[in-house]
């Protein structure tokens, strides 16, 4: 059986604390998200050593190896994404099966930056996930995690309320973007330990 790809609206993080991985973003300063992003790298980058990693749980769950990968390209996207909220210069992270397609402050109407859409699932298979050596993703995870932490620390205080749009119409500022991106890397540690 296929993994059953994930439709939900995730933002309704940002306003109350995650009955499953209990991670609060309203509770979690802007300024400690790096070094979750590193930490929480780094402890799943660790279960990549395990000799259950390559292993699915069950047919609908993804193993540690597929977990770990999606998270490096999840940090390699919000990289990008924190670039573009925050008006600075952004380059394409180069994930297979991403669109780095979007509107920038100048082309949208509004002036709020607009992500194109990121279809996760179309990614994992695009890049085949669970064929990906450990040793190689555990690196690159950890690569991926500082870049995008050293992306949330180059933002000024004076930046961080800086809007841009999710394709879908979800508005975040750089700083809600950050405690997004955090939920979603602790999520998916909480996920791969259970």
């Amino acid at each position: 059986m296929p993994i059953v790809p994930d439709a939900k609206n995730w933002t309704w993080v940002l306003e109350r604390c995650c009955p499953e991985c209990g991670f609060d973003a309203a509770a979690t300063p802007y300024e400690a998200v790096p070094g979750l992003a590193r930490e929480y790298a780094r402890r799943l980058a660790a279960r990549l050593t395990l000799p259950d990693a390559l292993t699915r749980p069950d047919e609908g769950t993804w193993s540690t190896l597929e977990y770990a990968a999606h998270v490096r390209d999840v940090c390699r996207i919000f990289a990008y994404r924190t670039a573009i909220a925050a008006r600075a210069e952004a380059a394409d992270p180069l994930v297979p099966a991403f669109d780095a397609q979007g509107l920038d402050a100048a082309e949208a109407a509004d002036g709020v930056p607009v992500f194109s859409n990121w279809d996760q699932d179309e990614t994992a298979i695009a890049d085949r996930y669970g064929e990906q050596d450990p040793a190689a993703v555990a690196a690159e995870l950890a690569e991926a995690a500082d870049q995008v932490a050293r992306a949330l620390e180059s933002v000024p205080v004076a930046d961080r309320g800086f809007q841009v749009r999710r394709s879908d119409g979800s508005t975040f500022t750089v700083e809600t973007l950050a405690g997004y991106f955090a939920h979603d890397v602790i999520h998916h540690v909480h996920d791969v330990r259970g």
